[in-house]
């Protein structure tokens, strides 16, 4: 939730704070697959549909649209829960963010190798 902080001289939340709040939801999913440090390397596209207001409930939505190499794209989806007294919910915010696996020294690194699934349980 966006807090009178967040805000710019009109009463908006800053697209920056928006912005930031989409990458680190945008990197949970990355993170899992990488199994250790990723890096964001490409906002591919970020469109802002509708403001966000001081108190506004907001919702991050993240897809994985592509697994490469080294490389992982997630398309995020953000809704504003407004007006608690008679709730609307309002899409705010897509992006497209692509981020990367590291090593220790912050170079890429491939991903790993996702394990097969187990077979099924046996009944009995």
């Amino acid at each position: 939730m966006p807090m009178p902080s967040d805000a710019n001289g009109n009463g908006d939340i800053f697209g920056g704070w928006i912005m930031a709040q989409v990458d680190i939801a945008g990197a949970v999913l990355p993170a899992r697959i990488a199994r250790g440090r990723i890096t964001t390397v490409a906002v591919n596209q970020f469109v802002f549909r509708n403001a966000v207001s001081i108190g506004d409930l907001l919702s991050f939505y993240a897809t994985v649209t592509r697994i490469g190499t080294t490389s992982v794209s997630v398309q995020v989806e953000v809704y504003a829960e407004r007006n608690p007294a008679e709730p609307r919910v309002v899409k705010v915010t897509e992006a497209s963010l692509t981020y990367v696996a590291i090593d220790r020294e912050g170079r890429p690194r491939p991903l790993p190798v996702a394990a097969p699934p187990a077979p099924p349980a046996s009944g009995g």
